[in-house]
């Protein structure tokens, strides 16, 4: 295996778990399962018909909850306890037989990860629950499906375009956070606004008497 392909083993499913834990590690495991992947040997336990069955069953709970407004921000809130150590775990499993600080190095490295892709994730779904109609919620959740199975085929056949994504992930979070923490901040001031009661059905205060 050379290094562009265990970068990618020991990356993209962290940052896989950042967007969907369980959806990587069923995904994972069921096609390792039936042969259409190669797992690593770190990962070969995802293999194992018990844990990619239960990952698959609470995948399909995501699924559904995932696509219910302002709910799936509560359910993200929820799964941070979840896809960032699933990611620090999945890189340090792919690390292999290495020497202890490397797959220290490669939990932490994978940990940040997970936690870059989640909070991006969840960011941007917090700011879609702003608006009234649900379409543009569905569009991201089934778009985040549809990357997510795409990039699973990236690590294992074209691991150099899944850490170009890598890359390009990593420069676009770093320019988004400012500017998506500071629109969510301002979609909240505004939607107070609304619900601030109005001044001017107020009766005129009464004048001092001296």
């Amino acid at each position: 295996m050379d290094v562009i392909e265990k970068l990618g083993l020991l990356l993209g499913p962290s940052f896989l778990s950042g967007i969907n834990a369980y959806a990587t590690i069923g995904f994972l495991g069921l096609f390792g399962r039936v042969g259409w992947l190669t797992l690593p040997k770190g990962l070969d336990v995802l293999s194992h018909p018990l844990v990619f069955g239960i990952a698959l069953g609470l995948f399909l709970i995501e699924f559904v909850a995932d696509k219910i407004p302002a709910f799936d921000s509560f359910w993200h809130s929820l799964q941070t306890f979840v896809r960032i150590p699933c990611g620090a775990l999945l890189a340090y499993a792919v690390a292999g037989p290495v020497a202890p600080h490397l797959k220290v190095a490669a939990f932490l490295l994978g940990g940040t990860l997970a936690a870059s892709s989640h909070g991006t994730k969840a960011g941007l779904r917090a700011i879609a629950n702003l608006s009234p109609e649900p379409v543009s919620n569905w569009l991201l959740s089934f778009g985040e499906d549809a990357f997510l199975f795409v990039c699973i085929w990236l690590i294992f056949y074209l691991p150099l375009i899944m850490l170009g994504i890598l890359v390009v992930f990593i420069v676009l979070a770093v320019w988004l956070f400012p500017k998506m923490f500071r629109a969510f901040k301002a979609a909240l001031n505004k939607g107070a606004r609304l619900f601030r009661p109005s001044s001017a059905g107020s009766p005129p205060s009464s004048p001092r008497t001296p």
